[in-house]
């Protein structure tokens, strides 16, 4: 399996910006699809992006289009979210995920087709 590390979670005001980074390690880090994910207190854990493999397809929920933008670096070894316009319903703990494939694309209709999870980074959005 890949080996997962998120990064960048901090308390920000809203309005600002914040990015999370992804680092992940192992060789099949280039047939692997990520996904981020966040889980608010109370709430269900709700998926907010995703890149193909590399890194030619993204996809983001509605909750955060126009805001929120998924990029992986020339090497595909890391993944950034960069996330603007912060509102508080943003808060969360945020997941960086990744499902092995050889196609192209991706998707965060099944949450369970993830088999690589990083252990979460917070982010708070409060003034």
């Amino acid at each position: 399996q890949l080996q997962l590390v998120e990064s960048g979670g901090a308390l920000v005001q809203p309005g600002m910006s914040l990015t999370l980074s992804c680092k992940g390690s192992g060789f099949t880090w280039g047939y692997a699809a990520i996904g981020w994910f966040r889980q608010a207190p109370g709430k269900e854990r709700e998926g907010v992006s995703c890149v193909d493999r590399v890194g030619g397809s993204k996809f983001y929920e509605d909750s955060v289009k126009g805001r929120f933008a998924i990029s992986r670096d020339v090497a595909g070894n890391t993944v950034w979210l960069q996330m603007n316009s912060l509102i508080p319903e943003d808060t969360g703990v945020y997941y960086c995920a990744a499902y092995h494939t050889s196609y192209h694309g991706c998707s965060l209709a099944n949450t369970n087709r993830f088999t690589s999870w990083g252990q979460g980074t917070q982010v708070t959005v409060s003034s």
